[in-house]
Formats: structure tokens, C-alpha cells, sequence
């Protein structure tokens, strides 16, 4: 069996690697790799961390590429790949743009698509966006649905998916996860923890989606500067390079007593930071079902997400990006300790860090 997987971003790599490990050790299997790059250094620190070695690389990062020229790009670039390697299935993992155009292009050729992380919803196509879109174009086309977890593959089923073609796998971010954090700690956090946190309660944040871009990542700073009034709190915000996310991060917070700006992590040091943290405030996907895993209350800032498992489970909590809303729910659970333990203790959902397994099991079968 021949089988190629696809990614371009570093949480698609992440969530893809124990795939990749397993299907190389696998009997049976020809496994290739193929990045498009549509993120390029965040995806290379990711590839060195779990030793993969990709047979294509497509390279398609450029500055202040729309969406539409890296749909184009990938189009024009992933189709020789297929005609080359002919594999009988191509797997891609989650709602990028490399996932939608993977998915047609594998329609296009007659070759199988596996979705990996099937059946997330918002209902809402512009939250987040186009992540919603992307996903749903990866799932009209699959031959099989890898949801991570019964809630995803409800979603599947009503919207006309044959259920002998979802596999309830659990999310491969808990095997990466498993992986990762067993590795030694980076000095750069040993460091950051020994001298700026010493005893004050860590907060982390990650805020860079498309759609919190203007206001409400203004508004976010805003909560984030009311915040680091608070005692005994530090804010360490690792800030991505997007300029719309750059500017007005380092605009209003730059500065700011007990706020650390950091560049991007690598994977592995977010890792270990994240073990560290008190509370994290994120409007990333990947995050929402990490935390979870090392008993972290986690406040989403978004109004709607498609892990709601996390949020039914008592594990994440939707905040909005509303200034006044992220300062009350953050201080009660930093002042609240029955409230805190109530979520530290509140169980993760998204899996056993069996997922790659369970895949590559249905891929056999």
C-alpha cells in the first residue's frame, strides 16, 4: 500500500507525525511525505523534533500571500506529486487550506483521502475562517473520516456520512504530546521559569487567529495589561509574526510590567512552558486539547469553537475576546480555588495516545 501524507503548517505536522513514525515502521506500507510549506520555519523546527524527512517539498510560503495564490500554488505544485508517486491513499490532517486543496486533488485523481481530525464544526463559516470551509470541503471528499472523538462523528452522521466509514480514533495531538514532553527540558524555558516567574502564578497566552485580527486582538491586550496588575501573576506571550497580530501586541503590551513578549516557540519548548502554566488563554485549536491533558484551565477566546467536548467536559471555558469578560473569568479562577480545581481536575477528552495506531489499523483493514 502506498501512502503519501500531506501537511504544510506546524500544527498539521504535529498532529501528523505519529502517523508518519508508525507508517515507516509499518510492514507493507511505502509511506512518503509531502509539505507544501505553507508555514516554513514553524513547520521545519517540527520536522527536525520528530525526524522527518519529507521526498517532496513544495516550498509555497511567500510574504503577504491571499489565500486564493496559495490555493493556487498548492494546486499547481501537489498535482505532478500524485502523478509521480500514485499512491492508493493520501492522508492530510485538520482545516488548512493544504487540506482543502489536498482533498480535491485527490478527488481530481481517483486516489482515497483519509481525514485526519474529522467532523469539527462551528456551524459558522466565518468562525473561524476558513478553517470552517476548509474542513467541510475535506470532508464531502474523504473516504474515510478520522474523527477524534463521538461528538465529531455525530457531526459527521448528520450531515449524511455512512458510518462504516468514520473511525473514532481519538486525537493524534495526545501521542505528539505524549512524545514531546517526555524530552528533556529546553534550557530557554529552565531559564525563563528560574527568572522571571520565581513564585508568581504563570499565565500563557496564545492569540493570533484571522478572524480576532483588529479589534478584538486589541481588546485581548487590553485584558492581558488589566491583568498583569493582579498579584503574584506573570503573562508570558509568545506573539506570532503576523503583522496584524505584531503590531498591535506590541503597540499596547510592550513594556508592560509582568507581560513577557516572546517570539514564536518551537514545539517543544511550548511544550514544557505550557507544564508550567497556571492558566492559558488561547484562541488556537491545537491548545484547547493539549491543556487538558496537563490538568491547565484553559479560557478560549473565541465565541464559538469546534472542541466542545473540552468545554462540556469542564476543561476549556469560551471567553470571547471582550476586555471586561477575559478580566472576570481569568481572576476567578486565579483568586476562586474551588472554581480552579474544579477545571484542573475535570478529565481530558481528545484521547489515549492511541490514535496512529487506530489509523493505521483502518488503512489496513
Amino acid at each position: 500500500m502506498k501512502i503519501l501524507s500531506v501537511f504544510g503548517t506546524r500544527p498539521e505536522a504535529v498532529k501528523m507525525a505519529p502517523i508518519v513514525r508508525l507508517l515507516a515502521q509499518t510492514i507493507g506500507v511505502e509511506s512518503r511525505v509531502c509539505v507544501t510549506a505553507q508555514h516554513r520555519q514553524m513547520l521545519d523546527q517540527v520536522l527536525n523534533l520528530f525526524d522527518i524527512k519529507p521526498e517532496y517539498d513544495l516550498n509555497l510560503m511567500r510574504d503577504n500571500q491571499s489565500l486564493a495564490q496559495l490555493s493556487a500554488a498548492i494546486f499547481t505544485h501537489l498535482d505532478p506529486v500524485l502523478s509521480d508517486f500514485k499512491p492508493d491513499w493520501v492522508l492530510a490532517q485538520g482545516d488548512t487550506t493544504t487540506v482543502a486543496i489536498t482533498s480535491l486533488l485527490s478527488y481530481f485523481n481517483r486516489i482515497k483521502f483519509g481525514h485526519v481530525e474529522a467532523g469539527l464544526r462551528t456551524h459558522d463559516k466565518w468562525q473561524p475562517f476558513p478553517e470552517e470551509i476548509n474542513r467541510r470541503v475535506a470532508g464531502v471528499t474523504a473516504d474515510l473520516h478520522f474523527a477524534p472523538t463521538e461528538w465529531s462523528k455525530q457531526n459527521l452522521l448528520r450531515e449524511g456520512v455512512d458510518e462504516s466509514i468514520i473511525k473514532v480514533t481519538g486525537n493524534t495531538v495526545i501521542d505528539a504530546l505524549q512524545f514531546v514532553s517526555k524530552q528533556p527540558e529546553p534550557k530557554e524555558i529552565s531559564e525563563l521559569v528560574s527568572s522571571t516567574l520565581k513564585t508568581n502564578k504563570l499565565i500563557l497566552v496564545t492569540a493570533h487567529r484571522r478572524e480576532n485580527f483588529g479589534k478584538p486582538i486589541e481588546d485581548i491586550c487590553c485584558a492581558l495589561a488589566e491583568l498583569a496588575k493582579h498579584e503574584d501573576v506573570e503573562i508570558v506571550y509568545p506573539v506570532h509574526l503576523n503583522p496584524n497580530v505584531q503590531e498591535p501586541v506590541n503597540r499596547l503590551l510592550k513594556g508592560v510590567d509582568h507581560i513577557t513578549l516572546l517570539p514564536p516557540l518551537d514545539y517543544l519548548p511550548l511544550v514544557h512552558l505550557m507544564k508550567h502554566a497556571t492558566l492559558i488563554l488561547t484562541d488556537s485549536g491545537g491548545i484547547q486539547e493539549e491543556a487538558p491533558a496537563f490538568g491547565i484551565p484553559t479560557l478560549v477566546l473565541r465565541d464559538v469553537t469546534e472542541r466542545p467536548e473540552g468545554v462540556e467536559a469542564g476543561t476549556l471555558k469560551l471567553v470571547g475576546t471582550e476586555t471586561s469578560h477575559i478580566v472576570k473569568e481569568a481572576k476567578r479562577l486565579l483568586d476562586d480555588k474551588s472554581a480552579y480545581t474544579q477545571m484542573a481536575k475535570a478529565g481530558n477528552p481528545y484521547g489515549d495516545g492511541h490514535a496512529a495506531e487506530k489509523i493505521i489499523q483502518a488503512l489496513l483493514r
